[in-house]
Order: structure tokens, then C-alpha cells, then sequence
């Protein structure tokens, strides 16, 4: 018993410690720094910014994410995406991440949006017919968690394959 509280009091000590040494503790952060976006902070949508994305068989709209909080907040990554059919019904979906056929992927980094500011990431897929996914919606989850938007997709997918590059503060070159 007097080993179990040694034992917690040096990891009590060496946490504290170490936050002393680089680690922000709750009471350190400067007031009005950007916390991690909260999920349900972070509204999607799909838009085409007035630039058309077809061609080859490939279409392509770009993903909007816009921070419906009242203060400044950060995040970084892919979009979690997922397919839904007439009714909501799942659909098999697979993501890839990176370069799509009409952007260079901009590689992960942390995008900071201050209230009503919005990140976008483009999103692109085929339609050839091979093993074709009737989507009706398409979920978006911005972070990669279980808070998602769904917003309208009538789109033919093939193979329920989806490539989309991470997020960013401008629309990746198209």
C-alpha cells in the first residue's frame, strides 16, 4: 500500500514536472488562443467556388467547412466521408487521401479559423459505371470523428471510391 503511494506521487511529481518543461497546463493558456474546434463547432457543405471539375470520366466539387463557434478554433487532417443512399442507407465507401485528379493535396497541417471563417478540401470521383454507387447524400465529418453534416449528393460513384485532399485555409489549386 505505502509502495502504491510512492509510486502516485512520483508520477504526480514527474507530470508536473514535465508540464513545467514545455507542456501548457489548462491555467497557462493565454485567453483568446485557439482551442481545438469542439464537435458540432464545425459545419460542412459542398460548393464549386464558380470552377467547373469534370473531366476524363472524373467529377469534382470542392468541401466547405465553416466554424459556427463564437470563438477562434483549430483543426487539421482528411474529412471523414461516407455515402448514403435514397433513405439514408449506408454505402460502401473508401476515401483516399492526397492528390486528387484536379488539386495537389496540400498535406496535413493545422488550419486555424476564427468564427464564420471556412477551410475547404477538394473532393473527387469517377463515373464510368463500374460498380457504380447511386449516392444520394454524402456525409461529412470534418475532423474525422462521429459529428458529421449530410448534405445532398446525387451522384454515380464508382465503386463508392471518393479521393479528397486534407483540409486547408484556401481552396487547393485546381
Amino acid at each position: 500500500m505505502a509502495i502504491a503511494r510512492i509510486a502516485a506521487a512520483v508520477t504526480a511529481t514527474l507530470a508536473f514536472a514535465g508540464a513545467g518543461a514545455g507542456t501548457a497546463l489548462a491555467s497557462d493558456v493565454t485567453p483568446g488562443t485557439a482551442q481545438v474546434c469542439q464537435p458540432g463547432t464545425l459545419k460542412a457543405s459542398t460548393t464549386d467556388l464558380g470552377t467547373e471539375q469534370a473531366g476524363m470520366n472524373h467529377a469534382g466539387t470542392f468541401l466547405k467547412v465553416t466554424n459556427t463557434a463564437d470563438s477562434t478554433c483549430t483543426f487539421s487532417g482528411y474529412a471523414g466521408l461516407a455515402l448514403e443512399g435514397s433513405g439514408h442507407t449506408a454505402l460502401t465507401t473508401h476515401s483516399e487521401h492526397g492528390d486528387t485528379y484536379f488539386a495537389q493535396d496540400p498535406g496535413e497541417r493545422t488550419v486555424t479559423l476564427q468564427a464564420g471563417d471556412s477551410a475547404y478540401a477538394d473532393l473527387v470521383w469517377t463515373h464510368t459505371g463500374a460498380g457504380t454507387a447511386a449516392a444520394h447524400y454524402l456525409q461529412i465529418s470534418p475532423t474525422g470523428s462521429n459529428s458529421h453534416s449530410v448534405v445532398p449528393f446525387e451522384q454515380d460513384v464508382d465503386n463508392g471510391r471518393l479521393s479528397v485532399t486534407a483540409w486547408s485555409d484556401t481552396p487547393p489549386t485546381v
